[in-house]
Protein backbone atom coordinates (compact mmCIF):
# COMPACT_ATOMS: atom_id res chain seq x y z
CA UNK A 1 0.00 0.00 0.00
CA UNK A 2 1.18 3.51 -0.60
CA UNK A 3 0.13 7.13 -0.59
CA UNK A 4 0.66 9.13 -3.75
CA UNK A 5 1.24 12.83 -3.33
CA UNK A 6 -0.70 15.07 -5.70
CA UNK A 7 -0.89 18.84 -6.23
CA UNK A 8 2.83 19.23 -5.61
CA UNK A 9 2.83 22.57 -7.40
CA UNK A 10 -0.43 23.91 -5.98
CA UNK A 11 0.16 24.67 -2.33
CA UNK A 12 -1.79 27.91 -2.65
CA UNK A 13 -4.92 25.88 -3.43
CA UNK A 14 -4.77 23.62 -0.44
CA UNK A 15 -1.35 22.05 -0.50
CA UNK A 16 -0.33 18.46 -1.12
CA UNK A 17 -3.02 15.81 -1.13
CA UNK A 18 -2.45 12.10 -0.67
CA UNK A 19 -4.36 9.35 -2.47
CA UNK A 20 -4.30 5.71 -1.41
CA UNK A 21 -3.10 3.09 -3.89
CA UNK A 22 -3.14 -0.71 -3.68
CA UNK A 23 -5.16 -0.95 -0.49
CA UNK A 24 -5.54 -4.47 0.84
CA UNK A 25 -8.97 -6.01 0.52
CA UNK A 26 -9.76 -5.81 4.23
CA UNK A 27 -8.72 -2.15 4.50
CA UNK A 28 -10.64 -1.23 1.36
CA UNK A 29 -13.75 -3.07 2.55
CA UNK A 30 -13.63 -1.36 5.95
CA UNK A 31 -13.22 2.06 4.33
CA UNK A 32 -16.20 1.43 2.01
CA UNK A 33 -18.27 0.36 4.99
CA UNK A 34 -17.39 3.33 7.20
CA UNK A 35 -16.78 5.88 4.40
CA UNK A 36 -14.63 7.93 6.79
CA UNK A 37 -12.14 6.46 9.27
CA UNK A 38 -10.02 8.39 11.81
CA UNK A 39 -6.29 7.98 11.33
CA UNK A 40 -3.73 7.41 14.08
CA UNK A 41 -0.20 8.06 12.85
CA UNK A 42 2.45 5.62 14.02
CA UNK A 43 5.56 7.61 14.94
CA UNK A 44 9.03 6.39 15.98
CA UNK A 45 7.59 6.18 19.52
CA UNK A 46 4.38 4.39 18.52
CA UNK A 47 0.87 5.50 17.62
CA UNK A 48 -0.36 9.01 18.30
CA UNK A 49 -3.84 10.50 17.78
CA UNK A 50 -4.34 12.83 14.83
CA UNK A 51 -7.03 14.87 13.13
CA UNK A 52 -6.51 13.16 9.77
CA UNK A 53 -9.32 11.18 8.18
CA UNK A 54 -9.23 8.39 5.64
CA UNK A 55 -12.05 9.11 3.18
CA UNK A 56 -13.63 6.66 0.75
CA UNK A 57 -13.64 7.53 -2.95
CA UNK A 58 -17.43 7.97 -2.90
CA UNK A 59 -17.51 10.33 0.09
CA UNK A 60 -16.29 13.69 1.29
CA UNK A 61 -16.45 15.86 4.38
CA UNK A 62 -18.82 18.79 4.50
CA UNK A 63 -17.85 22.17 5.93
CA UNK A 64 -19.27 20.88 9.23
CA UNK A 65 -16.99 17.82 8.84
CA UNK A 66 -19.90 15.47 8.30
CA UNK A 67 -19.57 12.60 5.85
CA UNK A 68 -21.62 13.21 2.71
CA UNK A 69 -21.75 11.83 -0.81
CA UNK A 70 -18.75 12.76 -2.90
CA UNK A 71 -17.29 12.14 -6.34
CA UNK A 72 -13.54 12.55 -5.93
CA UNK A 73 -13.02 9.02 -7.19
CA UNK A 74 -9.99 8.28 -5.00
CA UNK A 75 -9.56 6.82 -1.55
CA UNK A 76 -7.47 9.37 0.28
CA UNK A 77 -6.26 10.89 3.51
CA UNK A 78 -7.86 14.23 4.16
CA UNK A 79 -6.32 16.88 6.34
CA UNK A 80 -9.68 17.59 8.03
CA UNK A 81 -8.93 19.51 11.25
CA UNK A 82 -5.19 18.83 11.16
CA UNK A 83 -2.91 21.80 10.70
CA UNK A 84 -0.69 20.06 8.14
CA UNK A 85 -0.79 17.36 5.48
CA UNK A 86 -0.13 13.73 6.36
CA UNK A 87 3.17 13.94 4.47
CA UNK A 88 4.28 16.93 6.51
CA UNK A 89 3.33 15.13 9.72
CA UNK A 90 5.36 12.07 8.72
CA UNK A 91 8.31 14.25 7.77
CA UNK A 92 8.14 16.07 11.11
CA UNK A 93 7.86 12.97 13.29
CA UNK A 94 10.57 11.02 11.46
CA UNK A 95 12.94 13.98 10.93
CA UNK A 96 12.96 13.48 7.17
CA UNK A 97 14.55 16.07 4.86
CA UNK A 98 12.39 18.65 3.12
CA UNK A 99 11.05 18.01 -0.36
CA UNK A 100 7.95 16.81 -2.18
CA UNK A 101 7.07 13.16 -1.75
CA UNK A 102 6.25 11.16 -4.83
CA UNK A 103 4.96 8.31 -2.68
CA UNK A 104 4.92 7.10 0.90
CA UNK A 105 4.75 3.35 1.46
CA UNK A 106 2.50 2.44 4.36
CA UNK A 107 1.00 -0.42 6.30
CA UNK A 108 -2.38 -0.10 8.00
CA UNK A 109 -3.65 -1.82 11.13
CA UNK A 110 -7.27 -1.37 12.19
CA UNK A 111 -7.52 -0.83 15.95
CA UNK A 112 -9.95 1.16 18.09
CA UNK A 113 -12.06 1.65 14.93
CA UNK A 114 -9.21 3.72 13.52
CA UNK A 115 -6.59 3.20 10.83
CA UNK A 116 -3.15 3.00 12.40
CA UNK A 117 -1.03 4.35 9.55
CA UNK A 118 2.53 3.00 9.63
CA UNK A 119 5.06 4.61 7.25
CA UNK A 120 7.57 2.02 6.01
CA UNK A 121 9.22 3.83 3.10
CA UNK A 122 9.20 6.92 0.92
CA UNK A 123 10.46 8.35 -2.34
CA UNK A 124 10.90 12.00 -3.18
CA UNK A 125 9.85 13.33 -6.57
CA UNK A 126 13.42 14.38 -7.42
CA UNK A 127 15.06 11.12 -6.34
CA UNK A 128 15.28 7.78 -8.06
CA UNK A 129 15.72 5.60 -4.98
CA UNK A 130 13.21 4.62 -2.35
CA UNK A 131 14.23 5.04 1.29
CA UNK A 132 13.08 2.62 3.98
CA UNK A 133 11.53 3.53 7.33
CA UNK A 134 11.88 0.80 9.92
CA UNK A 135 8.54 -0.18 11.40
CA UNK A 136 8.52 0.44 15.17
CA UNK A 137 8.07 -2.76 17.19
CA UNK A 138 7.40 -2.04 20.87
CA UNK A 139 9.49 1.13 20.48
CA UNK A 140 9.21 2.30 24.10
CA UNK A 141 9.84 -1.09 25.72
CA UNK A 142 12.89 -1.73 27.87
CA UNK A 143 12.79 -5.08 29.65
CA UNK A 144 15.13 -8.01 30.13
CA UNK A 145 13.46 -9.62 27.12
CA UNK A 146 12.99 -6.61 24.86
CA UNK A 147 15.18 -3.53 24.66
CA UNK A 148 14.06 -1.38 21.77
CA UNK A 149 16.57 0.17 19.43
CA UNK A 150 15.15 3.60 20.27
CA UNK A 151 15.78 3.08 23.99
CA UNK A 152 19.31 1.75 23.39
CA UNK A 153 20.18 4.75 21.24
CA UNK A 154 18.74 7.12 23.83
CA UNK A 155 20.73 5.55 26.68
CA UNK A 156 23.94 5.79 24.65
CA UNK A 157 23.09 9.40 23.83
CA UNK A 158 22.60 10.32 27.51
CA UNK A 159 25.70 8.40 28.57
CA UNK A 160 27.86 10.17 25.97
CA UNK A 161 26.46 13.64 26.68
CA UNK A 162 25.99 13.47 30.46
CA UNK A 163 27.98 10.53 31.89
CA UNK A 164 27.72 11.64 35.53
CA UNK A 165 23.96 12.19 35.33
CA UNK A 166 23.62 8.85 33.53
CA UNK A 167 25.38 7.04 36.38
CA UNK A 168 23.38 8.90 39.04
CA UNK A 169 20.08 8.17 37.29
CA UNK A 170 20.70 4.45 36.99
CA UNK A 171 21.91 4.30 40.60
CA UNK A 172 18.67 5.93 41.76
CA UNK A 173 16.56 3.65 39.56
CA UNK A 174 18.34 0.65 41.10
CA UNK A 175 17.63 2.02 44.57
CA UNK A 176 13.91 2.38 43.86
CA UNK A 177 13.68 -1.07 42.28
CA UNK A 178 15.52 -2.68 45.20
CA UNK A 179 12.92 -1.42 47.68
CA UNK A 180 10.29 -3.50 45.88
CA UNK A 181 12.18 -6.79 45.84
CA UNK A 182 12.01 -9.61 48.35
CA UNK A 183 14.49 -9.23 51.15
CA UNK A 184 14.51 -5.44 50.96
CA UNK A 185 13.41 -5.23 54.58
CA UNK A 186 10.67 -2.75 53.67
CA UNK A 187 7.07 -3.93 54.05
CA UNK A 188 3.86 -2.73 52.41
CA UNK A 189 5.53 -0.63 49.72
CA UNK A 190 2.85 0.86 47.47
CA UNK A 191 3.15 0.86 43.68
CA UNK A 192 2.94 4.66 43.72
CA UNK A 193 6.39 4.57 45.31
CA UNK A 194 7.74 3.91 41.81
CA UNK A 195 7.19 7.59 41.12
CA UNK A 196 10.36 8.19 43.13
CA UNK A 197 12.06 7.19 39.90
CA UNK A 198 10.56 10.16 38.05
CA UNK A 199 13.64 12.34 38.65
CA UNK A 200 16.21 9.91 37.24
CA UNK A 201 13.81 8.93 34.45
CA UNK A 202 13.58 12.57 33.39
CA UNK A 203 17.35 12.52 32.81
CA UNK A 204 16.72 9.60 30.44
CA UNK A 205 14.09 11.58 28.55
CA UNK A 206 10.95 10.35 30.31
CA UNK A 207 8.77 12.82 32.21
CA UNK A 208 5.94 11.58 34.43
CA UNK A 209 3.00 13.82 35.28
CA UNK A 210 0.82 13.82 38.41
CA UNK A 211 -0.64 10.52 39.61
CA UNK A 212 -4.41 10.65 39.12
CA UNK A 213 -7.24 8.46 40.44
CA UNK A 214 -9.37 8.21 37.31
CA UNK A 215 -8.40 6.77 33.95
CA UNK A 216 -4.71 6.22 33.40
CA UNK A 217 -2.32 6.63 36.33
CA UNK A 218 -0.35 9.52 34.87
CA UNK A 219 0.55 11.23 31.64
CA UNK A 220 4.03 10.55 30.31
CA UNK A 221 6.17 12.53 27.90
CA UNK A 222 9.03 10.83 26.05
CA UNK A 223 11.71 13.01 24.43
CA UNK A 224 14.32 10.78 22.78
CA UNK A 225 17.21 11.81 20.55
CA UNK A 226 16.22 14.54 18.08
CA UNK A 227 12.60 13.44 17.79
CA UNK A 228 9.66 15.54 18.90
CA UNK A 229 8.17 14.98 22.38
CA UNK A 230 5.61 12.19 22.54
CA UNK A 231 2.70 12.12 25.01
CA UNK A 232 1.36 8.77 26.18
CA UNK A 233 -0.60 7.44 29.19
CA UNK A 234 1.50 5.57 31.76
CA UNK A 235 0.27 2.87 34.13
CA UNK A 236 2.29 2.32 37.32
CA UNK A 237 2.51 -1.33 38.42
CA UNK A 238 4.83 -3.34 40.66
CA UNK A 239 4.59 -6.19 38.16
CA UNK A 240 3.48 -5.80 34.57
CA UNK A 241 1.15 -8.80 34.97
CA UNK A 242 -0.99 -6.60 37.24
CA UNK A 243 -1.93 -4.55 34.20
CA UNK A 244 -5.44 -5.04 32.94
CA UNK A 245 -6.28 -3.78 29.49
CA UNK A 246 -7.95 -0.58 30.61
CA UNK A 247 -9.07 1.05 27.39
CA UNK A 248 -12.67 1.17 28.64
CA UNK A 249 -11.53 3.45 31.44
CA UNK A 250 -10.07 5.96 29.01
CA UNK A 251 -11.98 8.63 27.14
CA UNK A 252 -13.23 7.73 23.64
CA UNK A 253 -10.76 10.20 22.10
CA UNK A 254 -7.79 8.23 23.38
CA UNK A 255 -6.09 5.33 21.68
CA UNK A 256 -5.52 2.00 23.39
CA UNK A 257 -1.92 3.13 23.71
CA UNK A 258 -0.14 2.89 27.04
CA UNK A 259 3.26 2.39 28.62
CA UNK A 260 3.51 0.21 31.73
CA UNK A 261 6.15 1.34 34.21
CA UNK A 262 6.95 -1.55 36.53
CA UNK A 263 9.64 -3.06 38.73
CA UNK A 264 9.39 -6.50 37.18
CA UNK A 265 8.07 -7.48 33.77
CA UNK A 266 6.16 -10.77 33.87
CA UNK A 267 3.21 -10.08 31.58
CA UNK A 268 2.86 -12.83 29.00
CA UNK A 269 1.60 -11.82 25.55
CA UNK A 270 1.82 -8.06 25.83
CA UNK A 271 -1.09 -6.53 23.87
CA UNK A 272 -0.40 -4.60 20.69
CA UNK A 273 0.15 -0.91 21.27
CA UNK A 274 1.41 -1.51 24.83
CA UNK A 275 5.02 -0.94 25.88
CA UNK A 276 6.71 -1.95 29.12
CA UNK A 277 9.52 -0.12 30.94
CA UNK A 278 11.04 -2.39 33.58
CA UNK A 279 13.06 -0.61 36.27
CA UNK A 280 15.08 -3.73 37.08
CA UNK A 281 16.14 -3.96 33.43
CA UNK A 282 17.11 -0.27 33.37
CA UNK A 283 19.13 -0.87 36.53
CA UNK A 284 21.06 -3.58 34.70
CA UNK A 285 21.88 -1.14 31.88
CA UNK A 286 24.63 0.42 33.99
CA UNK A 287 26.68 -2.75 33.52
CA UNK A 288 26.57 -2.60 29.71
Amino acid sequence: MHLQQTKRGSRETGGPQYYFHDLTEDVSHYLRLKRAVPVALVTPYGATPSKFMAISKDAKLSSERKVIQGSVGHDRIQQAAAGESIGEAIRRWYNLPSGDFERIDVEIDTLDEEFYLIPVGYKYAVQSRRAVIKRPEFPLSFTDEKQSQLWRKQLRHVKDRHPEMWRWSLHEICRVAAAHTKGSGVANVDEKDLLRASGPLSVMGVELGPYVKKGYDCEGKFQFLDFEPYDVPVEIKKASSDFKYQQKRYSPEQLSRVVILCVKHNLVNVPPNVDVVELQALCSAQHH
